[in-house]
């Protein structure tokens, strides 16, 4: 066993301040961002740009048509206003088709979800080429008739870079960043909420992308700790010892073969006239070389990021607290690091997980499920209402869905809620059955149940089918794979950066929202 050494700080990124403004007539900042339509086969302004025009002197888009501007989205130009204005650049982003739905989401132009995450995409386009231009602005200013919430989110997300392990990182000016809208009480208390958020997809953002030599479950566990009680809410914190005591077989299992040793995190926020409880439990391999059934060297390259559905239960649970939403919740995480060595678990063994039950473990790459099913079994404990659990489970749910669709599996009426709240958010799910006759699959001849079965046909299901045996009956859940979605391994698009993205948590924070209002089904 290595000396123990002090836990690192991990990264914390800050983001600009975000305030509404009434209107876009008097602009003073670095940089305005305006929007561009489709109009049949030509290019036009979006609404709220007409200010900006007018201070062009009716030019605006005679330029943008000379620069060959075609509205479309993640299509951002800049225009220099050559001291015809106080704002020397004009940045303009695509909103799609004709109006501020046709964001190709499939979703008619009305739809209000539709509209507002074609804003939060355009807006993220602008604001990533601000960041990444050389010089870059101070003060932005964003002239576009759409939500504020959306507008906000966008900037702040579509602003990020992470920095913090570059000897020299290039600066990140900006400081401000307003938005113009006419109806600005309720618009201050969405770009409110929309920072609230943005910090949430932020801080999950910074513990996906750093390295598992800085984040391992101890560090991790320190982090969300100090996170929670700057916020007053109450944490408790398994080490090792106190996962033996309380028999965390699964957790500890997964383990065995690091010298980092594995930790349960709970934090709880706890509301007056709370009107439901949720739970939330997310996966938190802090690295996943496969164990013994060890991983290719490419497929373990991003494995860093297999605690992406603990961070965002921890950002969550924050997030919520923030807002002061009347729903108690529960985040568990469960952290490890599944390691090959001589103590490693092994092909063949039996754990005997939280709830007394077995497992056979048939591949120790299939670990997650492994930590969450004693991680479910202990948030079944405190008798929740609801329950959302996330993690980057399967390489099927890739295969399946792609890189930037999140699998939701569980009880029909809520997946479908939650899926709903998905949709407000602007995260892409997609509702997966979860068929009782899958569960022969995962039969054992020497254990209650196996960890995987041996068929090569619908992993992304039975695991969810396997999570499903260790919740509690009556509870309503939801399982959500976010293998794909929680790291990007392709370009920046709109306000997803490259690496990690943030996956689920606006999800899960949209979904205790609409628990607040009264929602249950």
């Amino acid at each position: 066993m290595p000396p123990r050494t002090a836990v690192p700080t991990l990264p914390s990124t800050t983001l600009p301040a975000v305030s509404v403004v009434a209107s876009s007539a008097a602009i003073r900042a670095d940089a305005v961002v305006i929007g561009t339509v489709r109009e049949g086969d030509r290019v036009a302004l979006a609404p709220g740009a007409e200010p900006v025009d007018d201070l062009l002197g009716g030019r605006l888009l005679d330029a943008l048509r000379a620069l060959g501007a075609t509205g479309r989205p993640d299509e951002v130009l800049r225009v220099p206003t050559l001291g015809l204005a106080d704002v020397p650049l004009v940045v303009a982003t695509g909103l799609g088709g004709s109006g501020l739905g046709g964001s190709g989401l499939g979703a008619a132009a009305s739809d209000p979800s539709t509209a507002a995450e074609a804003a939060r995409r355009a807006t993220g386009a602008a604001f990533r080429l601000l960041a990444a231009s050389s010089g870059g602005a101070k003060r932005v200013h964003v002239a576009i008739d759409a939500p504020a919430g959306a507008l906000a989110e966008g900037a702040l997300l579509g602003g990020y870079a992470f920095t913090a392990f570059k000897s020299a990182p290039a600066a990140r000016p900006l400081r401000t960043v307003t938005i113009a809208s006419g109806d600005t009480r309720a618009a201050k208390a969405d770009a409110r909420r929309a920072a609230v958020v943005a910090r949430a997809v932020t801080l999950v953002r910074d513990l996906v992308n750093t390295p598992a030599n800085e984040l391992y479950p101890e560090s991790f566990a320190a982090h969300a700790t100090a996170l929670a009680g700057g916020q007053g809410l109450t944490v408790e914190v398994l080490d090792e010892k106190a996962l033996r005591r309380g028999r965390y077989g699964g957790i500890l299992g997964v383990g065995m073969g690091s010298a980092r040793p594995p930790r349960l995190v709970r934090i709880e926020y706890r509301p007056a006239r709370a009107r439901a409880h949720l739970a939330l439990v997310g996966k938190g391999i802090t690295f996943d070389s496969g164990g013994l059934n060890l991983k290719s060297p490419p497929g373990m390259l991003t494995m860093k990021d297999d605690m992406g559905g603990a961070a965002a239960v921890v950002a969550a649970v924050l997030a919520i607290a923030e807002l002061k939403l009347p729903v108690s919740v529960t985040a568990t995480a469960p952290m490890a690091e599944n390691m090959p060595s001589g103590t490693a678990y092994r092909p063949s063994d039996v754990l005997r997980m939280y709830d007394g039950s077995t497992v056979e473990v048939k591949n120790t790459d299939a670990e997650g499920r492994i930590v969450l099913a004693d991680a479910l079994t202990r948030a079944g404990e405190d008798d929740p209402d609801f329950l959302i659990e996330a993690s980057t489970l399967t390489g099927a749910q890739v295969t399946a869905l792609g890189p930037r669709l999140i699998g939701a599996m569980g009880t029909d009426t809520w997946r479908d809620e939650v899926v709903r709240a998905a949709g407000t958010a602007g995260e892409g799910i997609w509702a997966m059955p979860l068929p009782d006759d899958l569960r022969a699959a995962l039969d054992s001849s020497v254990a209650d149940i196996a960890n995987v079965s041996g068929e090569s046909w619908g992993g992304m299901l039975l695991a969810g089918r396997f999570l499903g045996e260790y919740v509690p009956d009556g509870v309503p859940w939801v399982h959500l794979d976010i293998a794909g979605p929680a790291f990007n391994t392709s370009g920046p698009r709109d306000y997803t950066p490259k690496g990690a993205t943030g996956a689920g948590v606006r999800t899960m924070i949209s979904a205790a929202e609409r628990l607040a209002r009264g929602g249950n089904s």
